[in-house]
């Protein structure tokens, strides 16, 4: 290969040799991180509003236990329908406007939740922020990888994950004090701060590229990076390679692409969304006093380990942690399953009486020991789900 097609193959933003030491990327990586914050408090919304809208004093909306499962379920179906229309709107409207495009589903669906004066506008309020969900996830990393210089790109991408379970923790930790309403509110936050910090920050320098707005790309390159050392257009322009499926025929095409959609097949089949969406529900089931702090619990174990992982991903692999972490699930979904069959003699077992009433009855020390046992594997569960 001769220096000249060397020089043609160098990547888009080529590793200067001495690290940019610009600001600008973490605040606009920190905005664009809002966004998977309020995925994360859409996701963790419905465990503590689903018990707060059974105990409502007004009649109106409340949920029975069929409606209380679409509301935990809906914003799945929204997220799917999100992550179509994220796709569409990346690599049409750019980045950063799909970014601040997502908010406005978010801030309007937790907006209906607030003035819902019956189940139809709950559930419709929730399919909103599931769509919102849906955009930010997919946008939000593609964002954050495309402005990061390689010295902390990988720091960055893992703060996405990290921010979610945030999320999740802070709709815990609001739901504790917060009725629905007040807490539904709350929920607007995230998404209208992210929207104000996102007006202000740069395309991605590769998206300007692709739009032939050389010009617009050195400017954001300087206000992330600091500098404009270590960057440089390639030659001939931006190429985009389409995918075909008869492409999927050769094995380094098919394969990793098999393993990737499998380990997110079986992360949704293994129950760590249900958990999320209906964690107090299973403590009132699992007749723990204060279901409200076994959550809390449960969603600051799983921010521990999130942190914990993503520093620890590099140096043990990702191969061995995917290995214990499917060992570990097994083990503590299978104390969890034990704790309800260990209970199924006793008078106050939970599948004999009303999963929504108020658990007042005085624990014995037996029952103690297994309401513990039901929180440890839960918080064993998620501190190592992937």
């Amino acid at each position: 290969m001769t220096p000249e097609d060397q020089e043609e193959t160098q990547p888009l933003l080529r590793p200067p040799d001495s690290a940019p030491r610009g600001r600008g990327v973490f605040l606009a990586a920190f905005a664009a991180a809002l966004g998977p914050l309020s995925f994360g408090f859409a996701l963790g919304y419905s465990s503590p509003a689903i018990p707060s809208l059974r105990r409502s004093a007004s009649p109106t909306p409340r949920l029975d236990n069929d409606t209380a499962s679409w509301f935990g379920a809906i914003v799945t179906l929204g997220a799917a329908a999100g992550g179509v229309l994220g796709g569409w709107l990346l690599d049409r409207a750019g980045r950063k406007l799909s970014l601040l495009l997502c908010t406005v589903p978010f801030v309007t669906g937790f907006a209906v939740i607030t003035a819902a004066q019956d189940v139809w506008t709950l559930l419709g309020g929730r399919l909103l922020t599931g769509l919102a969900c849906g955009i930010a996830s997919l946008v939000a990393p593609v964002y954050i990888s495309e402005i990061a210089y390689p010295k902390v790109r990988g720091l960055l991408g893992s703060c996405v994950q990290l921010m979610v379970v945030i999320g999740i923790l802070l709709a815990y930790l609001a739901g504790w004090v917060l009725e629905w309403r007040w807490l539904a509110v709350l929920g607007c936050a995230p998404p209208t701060f992210m929207l104000l910090l996102m007006c202000c920050m740069p395309e991605t320098p590769r998206f300007l590229l692709t739009q032939h707005k050389r010009q617009e790309a050195m400017a954001a390159v300087r206000f992330l990076w600091g500098s404009e050392q270590g960057w440089e257009e390639p030659p001939f322009g931006v190429e985009h390679q389409g995918f075909h499926l008869a492409q999927l025929r050769h094995p380094g095409i098919y394969k990793p692409f098999v393993i990737g959609i499998s380990l997110m097949v079986f992360q949704q089949l293994s129950g760590i969304n249900a958990v999320m969406f209906y964690a107090e529900t299973i403590f009132e089931e699992a007749k723990f006093k204060d279901s409200s702090l076994a959550s809390v619990i449960v969603g600051t174990i799983q921010v521990l380990f999130t942190a914990v992982a993503a520093l620890a991903m590099d140096k043990a692999g990702r191969r061995l942690l995917l290995a214990l972490s499917g060992v570990v699930m097994v083990f503590s979904t299978s104390a969890f399953g034990a704790y309800f069959k260990l209970s199924q003699g006793s008078p106050s077992n939970s599948s004999h009486v009303d999963l929504w009433a108020p658990v007042s009855m005085e624990p014995t020390n037996a029952s103690v020991g297994l309401a513990w046992l039901a929180v440890g594997s839960m918080c064993l569960f998620t501190a190592v789900a992937p």
